[in-house]
């Protein structure tokens, strides 16, 4: 297991004990856990997000830190959008939708006034960082 998925684990592990909040580099900021399927492998994924709620929506950014590709969540979710969010101590199916053009680029201004490290993120990067949207289903 690669450092990252212990990482990952402990943030579940902690999310989960705390109804929903971690702490560390999370402390203090939203955070869901999103299911997600590997396109490629089939593997259950659990990924531990910093999100953005506006108006009852909720938006995820593919930034991977600022890296040249984009994570691999963003993938699995292009091939199979139909996955589900743990929020607060909620699990809710979703349909992960993602945002472009203007609305995408007022939703990612937001969250890098909320979140400044996203500003970052944009910076050290040369693509677009997606954003999406996980509309609930029923």
């Amino acid at each position: 297991m690669s450092d990252m998925n212990d990482f990952n684990a402990q943030v579940i592990e902690e999310f989960r004990a705390n109804g929903g909040t971690a702490g560390g580099i999370f402390e203090g900021k939203p955070l869901l856990l999103l299911h997600h399927v590997g396109a490629r492998s089939g593997t259950d994924y659990v990924t531990p997000l910093v999100y953005l709620g506006e108006d009852g929506r909720t938006f995820i950014f593919a930034s991977k830190g600022g890296a040249p590709n984009h994570p691999g969540w963003f993938h699995n979710l292009k091939a199979s959008p139909e996955v589900s969010m743990e929020i607060g101590g909620d699990t809710v199916k979703v349909v992960a939708e993602e945002v472009t053009g203007a609305e995408r680029d007022r939703i990612y201004e937001i969250q890098k006034e909320q979140q400044p490290q996203f500003a970052e993120y944009e910076a050290n990067t040369d693509r677009k960082i997606p954003v999406v949207e996980l509309k609930p289903r029923s």
